[in-house]
């Protein structure tokens, strides 16, 4: 199963985007920030993709739901 995209809930200053996108792609979230942050200041486009970011990435889940390394079988829906 393919890792999919969250928003963080532990590596978070203000919506846990930044957090997100470094989890997922296992850098450090300063760097991400920073990119943020060099894309307000040098194109004005990092607040509006942050603020997308936001809305359309889901926050990561309470409980993860991959059943597939236990040995029993999951709860029934």
């Amino acid at each position: 199963m393919p890792n999919r995209l969250y928003r963080s809930r532990t590596d978070r200053w203000l919506g846990g985007v930044c957090g997100g996108i470094a989890e997922h792609f296992n850098i450090d979230p300063t760097i991400v920030r920073l990119a943020f942050g060099l894309l307000v200041l040098l194109v004005g486009t990092g607040i509006i993709a942050y603020l997308i970011g936001w809305i359309v990435i889901p926050l990561k889940p309470l409980v993860d739901r991959d059943y597939s390394s236990q040995s029993y079988p999951p709860p029934p829906p």
